[in-house]
Order: structure tokens, then sequence, then C-alpha cells
């Protein structure tokens, strides 16, 4: 596998052949791909809702009305649909639920090791809330990580993609309950396999040249 031939070729899918399902046992090689993303201080701020049928990706599609009406036919086209949510707040909970799952992996030596991981970890979601005063930012920009993990992992899998950032929130976080749930929408990602007429795969790829964007210090 060539990441940088992978990274070529890749493109952001805009149909899908909606007759094309990608393979049960590959979608769970991407989510568990997904699970493993990385994030800052392994603070896993995020929870995903999978829709992998009519109905659930209509559910999706409720949210791409008026101005994001053109993404719709994306996610009901789709094989499947997965809307990325972040947490509205770190509490207390998700750090005791995050340390007790390093503990049963085995991750601590000892009880001081534990404590050490406890009160690192406080001392960022403290800082970045009431210091920095943007904790949703923070935990939203993890949530983007995992965002990119997809994306190339899709590509390297021959799996098309599309990250979705133009939605109703509103929409979405009523239909899903998410308030109730202490979750913001972030992004939707619909992975499936590109339509031929899909005008995005015959365009060369844009991005600035190196000069443009690498300043070597």
């Amino acid at each position: 596998m060539d990441l940088l031939r992978v990274s070529e070729s890749r493109y952001t899918t805009k149909a899908y052949d909606p007759s094309k399902k990608i393979p049960q046992e590959q979608f769970d090689r991407l989510t568990e791909i997904l699970r493993l993303a990385p994030s800052s201080i392994n603070i896993q701020p995020w929870h995903f809702f999978i829709a992998d049928h009519a109905d659930a990706k209509a559910r999706i599609a409720k949210a791409l009305v008026g101005t994001y009406a053109y993404n719709a036919p994306k996610v009901l086209d789709s094989s499947h649909t997965i809307l990325f949510c972040t947490k509205a707040d770190i509490t207390e909970q998700h750090l005791n639920n995050l340390l007790e799952r390093d503990d049963v992996l085995g991750r601590f030596k000892d009880e001081t090791a534990k404590e050490a991981q406890r009160n690192t970890r406080t001392g960022y979601v403290e800082y970045y809330r009431n210091e920095k005063g943007d904790i949703q930012r923070w935990a939203e920009n993890q949530t983007f990580i995992a965002l990119g993990q997809m994306l190339i992992a899709a590509a390297i899998e021959g799996v098309d993609a599309t990250p979705i950032g133009g939605f109703d929130e509103g929409i979405l976080t009523e239909e899903l309950k998410l308030n109730e749930q202490g979750l913001i929408p972030s992004v939707i990602m619909t992975l499936g396999y590109r339509s031929e007429n899909d005008f995005n795969a015959k365009l060369p790829k844009s991005r600035l040249k190196a000069e443009d964007v690498f300043t070597k210090l």
C-alpha cells in the first residue's frame, strides 16, 4: 500500500451508486479503525450514529434541506452514512469511564500511575474549560481527527467517501435527541461507491503548491 498514491487518487465523492453496498465485514473493519482513532490525551469525546438502511439514512437526510438540499442524495444513495457527534462537555463521568477502561486494559502498574493519569486528564480539561474557554472547540477538533483517519482508511479500502459539513444542526439535534445525550452534531460522512455520473471523479485534484503551505525554519 502506497499512502502517497492513495492520497493522490482519493477525492470527495459527489454522487453514489445506490445499487452498490459495502460488504459488512469491510464496513466492520472501517468502524474498528474509527474506534481506534487518536485524540488528545485519549479523550475520545465522540459518538457515532450509523445509518445503513433506507429508513436510517432518511432520518439523517431530514437535516439536508433548504441551502443544504444538494447534500441529501449523497446520504440517501450512499451505502452507509455516519454522523460524527462530539460531547458538548467533558463530564466527570466520561473521565471516570476512560480511566476505568484504561485500568481494565492494564495500562497502570499501580494506583499511583492511575491517579497520575486521572490528574493529567482533569488538568487538560480544566485548562480548556476555564483558561481557554473553548472546551467544545477542543473536543470537536478531536472528532475531526477521527474523520480524517476515516477518509484515508476508506480510500485504502477502496471505498468512496464524502465529508458533509452542510446540514441543519437543529433538525438533527431534535431528530436524534442529541441534547438529552449531551452531544452536538459535528459532521456527516457518507460511504459507498461512486456513480458513473459523479463529475468530481473526472476532475484533476487541486491543492495549493508546496511553497504556499510549507515554511522551512
